[in-house]
Protein backbone atom coordinates (compact mmCIF):
# COMPACT_ATOMS: atom_id res chain seq x y z
CA UNK A 1 0.00 0.00 0.00
CA UNK A 2 1.26 3.62 -0.76
CA UNK A 3 0.68 6.53 1.16
CA UNK A 4 1.60 10.42 1.24
CA UNK A 5 3.34 12.41 3.26
CA UNK A 6 3.14 16.31 3.44
CA UNK A 7 5.53 18.30 5.44
CA UNK A 8 5.12 21.95 5.83
CA UNK A 9 6.68 24.40 8.34
CA UNK A 10 9.37 27.10 8.56
CA UNK A 11 12.71 25.96 6.90
CA UNK A 12 15.35 24.68 8.48
CA UNK A 13 18.24 21.96 8.12
CA UNK A 14 17.68 18.15 8.42
CA UNK A 15 14.10 18.38 7.67
CA UNK A 16 14.42 15.56 4.51
CA UNK A 17 16.71 13.68 6.41
CA UNK A 18 14.52 13.59 9.50
CA UNK A 19 11.73 12.39 8.26
CA UNK A 20 13.37 9.78 6.20
CA UNK A 21 14.82 8.06 8.89
CA UNK A 22 11.87 8.00 11.25
CA UNK A 23 10.10 6.61 8.12
CA UNK A 24 12.92 3.79 7.49
CA UNK A 25 12.52 3.15 11.49
CA UNK A 26 9.58 1.46 9.85
CA UNK A 27 10.91 0.28 6.83
CA UNK A 28 8.68 2.92 4.71
CA UNK A 29 10.84 2.88 1.58
CA UNK A 30 10.09 6.61 -0.42
CA UNK A 31 8.95 6.40 -3.83
CA UNK A 32 9.09 10.12 -5.04
CA UNK A 33 9.42 13.24 -3.43
CA UNK A 34 8.65 17.14 -4.33
CA UNK A 35 10.16 19.81 -1.96
CA UNK A 36 10.42 23.49 -2.13
CA UNK A 37 11.05 26.87 0.17
CA UNK A 38 9.12 29.23 -0.50
CA UNK A 39 9.39 32.98 1.55
CA UNK A 40 11.46 30.86 4.22
CA UNK A 41 8.76 28.48 4.26
CA UNK A 42 9.70 24.53 4.00
CA UNK A 43 6.84 22.01 2.09
CA UNK A 44 7.33 18.50 0.93
CA UNK A 45 5.39 15.58 -0.64
CA UNK A 46 6.06 11.91 -0.83
CA UNK A 47 5.14 8.88 -1.94
CA UNK A 48 5.81 6.13 0.53
CA UNK A 49 5.65 2.26 0.11
CA UNK A 50 4.30 1.07 3.18
CA UNK A 51 3.63 -2.78 2.10
CA UNK A 52 6.97 -3.99 4.05
CA UNK A 53 6.11 -1.80 7.09
CA UNK A 54 6.23 -3.26 10.31
CA UNK A 55 3.33 -1.03 11.37
CA UNK A 56 -0.11 0.01 10.36
CA UNK A 57 -0.20 3.40 8.89
CA UNK A 58 -2.42 4.54 11.91
CA UNK A 59 0.22 4.15 13.93
CA UNK A 60 3.05 6.02 11.99
CA UNK A 61 0.78 8.58 11.20
CA UNK A 62 0.58 9.61 15.35
CA UNK A 63 4.46 8.92 15.63
CA UNK A 64 5.00 11.76 12.42
CA UNK A 65 2.18 14.18 13.89
CA UNK A 66 3.93 13.68 17.24
CA UNK A 67 7.80 14.44 15.61
CA UNK A 68 6.42 17.27 13.82
CA UNK A 69 5.39 18.80 16.35
CA UNK A 70 8.29 18.69 18.19
CA UNK A 71 10.08 20.41 15.03
CA UNK A 72 7.67 23.05 14.82
CA UNK A 73 5.92 21.04 11.41
CA UNK A 74 3.27 20.10 10.36
CA UNK A 75 3.44 16.41 9.15
CA UNK A 76 0.31 14.13 7.47
CA UNK A 77 0.61 10.67 6.44
CA UNK A 78 -2.45 9.56 4.74
CA UNK A 79 -3.43 6.46 2.46
CA UNK A 80 -2.98 7.32 -1.18
CA UNK A 81 -6.66 6.17 -1.89
CA UNK A 82 -7.58 8.49 0.51
CA UNK A 83 -5.62 11.43 -0.17
CA UNK A 84 -6.66 11.07 -4.17
CA UNK A 85 -9.86 10.80 -3.23
CA UNK A 86 -10.33 14.14 -1.43
CA UNK A 87 -8.09 15.77 -3.89
CA UNK A 88 -10.01 15.46 -7.15
CA UNK A 89 -11.74 18.27 -8.93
Amino acid sequence: MNAIVTVVGKDQVGIIASVCNQLAQYNINVLDISQTVMQGYFTMMMVVDMSASNKPIEDVSVHMEEIGNQSGLSIRVQREDIFEAMHRV
